[in-house]
């Protein structure tokens, strides 16, 4: 088994919302991804997909775009949610639509055997891009919501390796610290993956690398060519 990762996949099969007004790069994404996918991606791997998986409004209208996640190689997908999804309502009712293969974390984990993964959407944090002061209460709310996902996650992983599947980045515009990566050194979190950001001025904010033993990576698909990224397990 293989964990790879692939986020901000903005799909909308059944909504009128073309990415390649945010540059040419975006066409056909939706093509790009599942060619990639389909060539890479193993029948027993696992694939994190954290958050912006649709464009839709309710969750009826997200059902194609989350059949055509259910569709691509893997025998599990996890999904987190995004600052977009707006069709992600009530966890349970989002758990009874989804298509065999495709399972929603929110604020808690899942056993997937070498390791065990964690997932929480998080906000944006202080000195981010897109940071307001209102945006605090939010940010303090999202942090307690971590650190419930990281305490189910190491209840059900004993001694084993933890990824925490986030939708937010994890550190502010300078890459420098927040609570929420102070929660993640705390937990002994063996790597992190990340989306939200788009474009080059943002990805150049993204860490990505090793700090404190953790293990970042950034995997919204426009930083990644729209092809999944291998890791785990970790490259020697």
């Amino acid at each position: 088994m293989r964990i790879w990762g692939l986020s901000d996949l903005h799909l909308s099969f059944s909504a009128d919302k073309p990415m390649d007004i945010f540059g040419d790069h975006w066409a056909d994404h939706a093509g790009k991804m599942a060619a990639a996918w389909d060539a890479t991606v193993g029948a027993d791997d696992v694939v994190l997909c954290p958050g912006d998986l649709s464009w839709a409004m309710k969750l009826e209208g997200a059902a194609a775009d989350l059949a055509w996640i259910a569709a691509r190689p893997g025998r599990l997908k996890i999904l987190t949610r995004g600052n977009h999804d707006y069709w992600w309502s009530a966890i349970g009712k989002v758990r009874a639509a989804l298509p065999p293969g495709l399972l929603a974390l929110q604020n808690d984990a899942v056993d997937v055997g070498d390791v065990v993964v964690c997932g929480s959407r998080l906000w944006s944090c202080p000195g981010a891009l897109d940071w307001d002061e209102h945006d605090e209460k939010i940010y303090r709310r999202e942090v307690e919501r971590l650190e419930l996902s990281l305490v189910a996650a190491r209840k059900l992983a004993g001694a084993r390796p933890l990824i925490a599947a986030i939708h937010y980045p994890p550190f502010d515009r300078l890459q420098q610290p927040t609570a929420y990566s102070a929660l993640l050194e705390e937990f002994g979190v063996a790597l992190c993956v990340y989306g939200h950001l788009h474009g080059r001025r943002a990805h150049k904010t993204a860490f990505v690398g090793e700090r404190a033993g953790v293990r970042y990576h950034l995997i919204a698909c426009d930083a990644l060519d729209f092809r999944p990224l291998a890791l785990w397990p970790p490259a020697p």
